[in-house]
């Protein structure tokens, strides 16, 4: 009797958690926002927005609210009167100049900006929570989503695109590529392919970061009709969303320089890539021979005229989209830590980047010997897992793909999960049972190396990463830019990384902030702080810089120091500073030093 209870007690909880999910969803995404809340509540107090595009990011938002034309995403508080050419989108300062509209009768300018930055980032992990568990609930089991949040707790390059004062586009971007995931697991053909398209364009319309992952997807669909004719009304939808869907974010987000030929954003060079290529794939699609090796040639051709057509038009976009000088390459873009590969991190910050893809590529395999017998399920579960595997590959080359390859892995992770966890429970009995399935869900959820990483003793700190450190945290505070901002406003001239900060909670101006299509400048500010004197005066006054502005032994400074001891910089950490600066008195305890431009 007590048996049949259990049994009964146990399918209504499975029954609930199939009927419910998206409730549930709801309810991890809210218990996601309050901690995150609570733990970041002193940033958004105090308005910390420590990266230099949540920064920048504000301006473009205030910008627009300002009446800033839709179409123009310069930012004239840099580089004036010229301003400087932004490679982003209106799209992502859409949610947050709402919010500030909404909330700033209620709560008035300052403070609606900060309970902005502090909602606006769970706008799209709501978005990618719901993908995820889709994906979840179409590969692995209508109740596998819950072991996917799971496995997302263990993700904490992924989950830190989506905290508070996180408002750059990121998060939208991963949401977006989970969206475009989980349409290539839809078994319902139109659906999935709309889904993948419309995902793909809105993803074009934030950036191009994930390029390579909507490619996989439009390779996917064309392998998918390739091996099965009926597929043919996937690749048909998705083709007629990519085109149609590119076209209305090229439309209405495109600025208006990128209306040029540029290869860093959605512009007439992708738009043209995105027609041709929807337009060959929808004759694909019409098309359709009966035997598979007729319809292989056709893709394969399809893609040969794609490649050809993009070296053909548009040459210049063949090599790095960034576009970036050899020299400003060498003196800032090599220097930036999320471009440099994985292992060039060390080994305490290496494993609990990787540790979590790995889990995933071990739990995809899993997952595809377990479809192996569902050509469909089959199918759909390798063109599925094809970005995460490429995205944690990618983490050899750049970092940056940390964030795409956690995120991706967690459904890897799952499928493990599910596939081990009832082995383990029904192979014990008691706390045994228990211990081993704890171990198994820390180990396949790729929390064991950063618990392990954790029990180890913490890397000696010496009084240079010390001073570093605090430096960092002052020159990034409201207190330590408020005597700043109290002198007269004026050109200021400083290091590259404290532009967007500085325009962003003072009146003054900066020369430049850490955007590759700003090289000339960029290169300026990097040249004047390692060269010498007189070099740095010429430049300061081709920008008509009122004020020089440094924060000692902030991350910057180590740059100069180690490779130009005796350039510019160091001169003034050494206090030989040249007569036509005068120093601005600052109170003690200020993280900067700053002198006034005189001659």
């Amino acid at each position: 009797m007590a048996q049949r209870k259990d049994e009964t007690l146990e399918q209504r909880a499975v029954g609930l958690l199939e009927r419910h999910w998206k409730l549930l969803v709801i309810i991890v995404w809210l218990g996601f926002a309050a901690w995150s809340v609570y733990s970041k509540w002193p940033d958004i107090r105090f308005f910390n927005l420590a990266d230099t595009d949540d920064n920048m990011r504000m301006m473009q938002v205030r910008g627009l609210l300002a009446g800033q034309d839709w179409y123009d995403l310069r930012q004239y508080r840099m580089n004036v009167p010229a301003g400087l050419d932004m490679h982003w989108s209106r799209l992502v300062d859409l949610p947050l100049a709402g919010l500030i509209l909404f909330l700033k009768p209620l709560l008035g300018g300052a403070t609606a900006e900060r309970a902005a930055v502090a909602i606006a980032p769970f706008l799209p992990f709501l978005v990618m929570l719901f993908a995820l568990a889709l994906t979840a609930r179409r590969l692995i089991s209508p109740r596998a989503y819950l072991l996917v949040f799971l496995a997302l707790f263990f993700a904490g390059s992924t989950n830190g695109m989506f905290r508070p004062t996180r408002i750059d586009h990121h998060g939208w971007q991963l949401a977006f590529l989970a969206i475009a995931v989980a349409g290539i697991a839809d078994p319902r053909k139109v659906r999935g392919g709309l889904t993948l398209g419309f995902a793909t364009a809105a993803s074009l319309a934030i950036g191009l970061e994930l390029l390579i992952y909507l490619a996989i997807g439009g390779v996917a669909m064309t392998l998918f009709w390739v091996q099965e004719r009926d597929e043919a009304e996937r690749l048909r939808a998705y083709a007629v969303a990519l085109g149609g869907g590119t076209a209305a974010a090229f439309l209405l987000f495109a600025s208006n320089a990128n209306w040029q030929a540029v290869c860093d954003a959605l512009s007439p060079v992708w738009l043209a890539n995105a027609l041709v290529g929807s337009a060959l794939l929808f004759g694909l699609a019409w098309i359709s021979p009966s035997d598979w090796k007729h319809r292989l040639a056709l893709g394969v051709g399809a893609g040969l005229i794609i490649a050809a057509f993009h070296a053909f038009m548009w040459p210049h976009c063949l090599q790095r989209l960034e576009g970036v000088s050899p020299e400003v390459e060498q003196l800032w873009l090599s220097h930036v830590r999320e471009a440099r590969p994985v292992w060039a991190h060390g080994w305490r910050v290496a494993p609990l980047i990787v540790a979590l893809p790995i889990t995933g590529i071990v739990g995809w395999g899993v997952l595809v010997w377990l479809r192996r017998n569902d050509p469909e399920a089959l199918r759909r579960t390798l063109a599925a897992s094809a970005p995460g595997l490429v995205a944690a590959l990618l983490l050899m080359w750049q970092t940056r793909t940390g964030p795409a390859a956690q995120m991706l892995a967690t459904i890897g992770a799952a499928a493990l999960l599910w596939w081990v966890v009832p082995k383990v429970w029904n192979a014990t009995r008691g706390i045994v049972r228990v211990l081993a399935v704890t171990a198994v869900v820390l180990i396949c959820a790729g929390a064991a190396v950063p618990f392990l990483m954790e029990q180890l003793p913490p890397k000696p700190q010496t009084n240079r990463t010390i001073a570093i450190g605090k430096a960092n945290r002052l020159c990034n505070s409201l207190w330590g830019l408020r005597a700043v901002g109290l002198q007269p406003k004026g050109m200021v001239f400083t290091f590259v990384d404290l532009g967007p900060r500085l325009i962003n909670v003072t009146h003054h101006d900066a020369v430049t902030g850490p955007y590759h299509r700003n090289g000339e400048q960029i290169g300026d500010v990097m040249n004047a702080f390692r060269g010498n004197a007189d070099q740095a005066r010429r430049i300061m006054r081709k920008y008509g810089a009122d004020y020089l502005l440094t924060c000692p032994n902030s991350s910057t400074t180590t740059i100069f120091m180690s490779e130009t001891p005796k350039g510019f910089y160091g001169q003034l950490s050494r206090g030989q500073v040249p007569g036509w600066l005068q120093p601005v008195q600052l109170p003690a305890g200020s993280p900067y030093r700053m002198w006034r431009v005189i001659d």
